[in-house]
């Protein structure tokens, strides 16, 4: 049974469903090299999808609204995402369409990954097939990249009351309309010159800069850092706890999921900041995107423990 139905949902997640091959190995090789492979898994991925397994892991009441091929790889999407009560009731699935696939190669000593994507080439999404089949707004939309070009429209379908929240992940074209429209803007710290994450003042700087340009609330996830948001013209960070890193394909599509429950239950900036980086960090101590999500309680006593850090000016 699906936990999110319309006019009942607390978030909405837009964006990419995919399948994830994840490959276990001691170090990347060389060009014209081979190494041995560990292990192998296959799980769904993709931005929007982890989110919404997440968000209803969590807890929450999610839809998922993307598109999947009618291939074998679009129902193993479907199948994952129905296994983690998501509602599917959105989803498109094209006919003829090809399903997207990722190649994930995970180094057993540091839980890094990295990663080979197929584009999606399904058709895009349109907004006035949202609005037939949504029958009311819910309290937060989430969109990840792949679907910026929605924003400025779907705002305007929401309306005030519901809350935007948009994955940043990297720069691309048309991410400021993002940055005007999103109620929050979460980029990670690829978002920013190599050369600004290369020194922490300068990288400081380009943060509080940042926050200048957009409309809403800034918040930026840099791994083992943990995370850091501006309120009032101040930085502030929320340090990552230690914990047995296995792998981290999955930790930055966690944390916009769990900030996106966050602000639907009503959570201060800093509260939705902490519980986002302890749900990320726990989602990293299991193969895949979505093996280690913790419950809600955990996730909790987690963020409980966590400290919000003012940088240094």
């Amino acid at each position: 049974m699906n936990k999110g139905r319309k006019g009942q949902i607390d978030v909405l997640v837009i964006g990419r469903s995919c399948v994830d091959i994840i490959a276990i190995i001691d170090r990347f090789p060389e060009e014209d090299t081979k190494v041995p492979l560990y292990e192998r898994i296959i799980e769904g991925g993709g931005q929007g999808g982890t989110a919404a397994c997440c968000i209803s892991r969590l807890g929450g009441k999610v839809a998922y609204w993307g598109k999947v091929g009618d291939d074998k790889e679009g129902y193993f999407c479907l199948k994952r995402l129905r296994d983690f009560e998501v509602d599917t009731s959105l989803v498109e699935v094209i006919p003829g369409g090809r399903t997207p696939t990722a190649y994930i190669f995970i180094t057993r000593a540091s839980g890094k990954r990295t990663i080979f994507y197929e584009k999606n080439n399904l058709p895009p999404l349109e907004l006035t097939r949202l609005k037939e089949l949504l029958s009311s707004p819910p309290s937060v939309v989430l969109l990840d990249p792949e679907t910026t070009y929605l924003i400025g429209e779907v705002k305007d379908y929401v309306g005030s009351k519901t809350k935007i929240v948009y994955d940043g992940e990297r720069w691309h074209p048309s991410v400021e309309e993002a940055m005007n429209w999103a109620d929050f803007f979460i980029p990670s710290a690829d978002f920013f010159p190599p050369e600004a994450r290369g020194d922490r003042c300068t990288f400081f700087r380009e943060i509080i800069s940042l926050s200048s340009k957009i409309s809403g609330q800034l918040v930026v996830t840099w791994g083992k850092e943990g995370a850091f948001f501006v309120a009032d013209g101040i930085l502030f960070q929320v340090p990552a706890p230690m914990v047995d890193v296995k792998d981290t394909t999955g930790a930055g599509d966690n944390f916009h999921a769990a900030f996106s429950l966050a602000v639907s239950r009503g959570f201060t900036l800093p509260e939705a900041t902490k519980f986002s980086v302890a749900v990320a960090s726990l989602s990293c101590r299991a193969l895949g995107g979505r093996a280690g999500i913790p419950s809600l309680r955990e996730a909790q006593l987690l963020a409980q423990s966590l400290k919000v850090v003012e940088c240094p000016g």
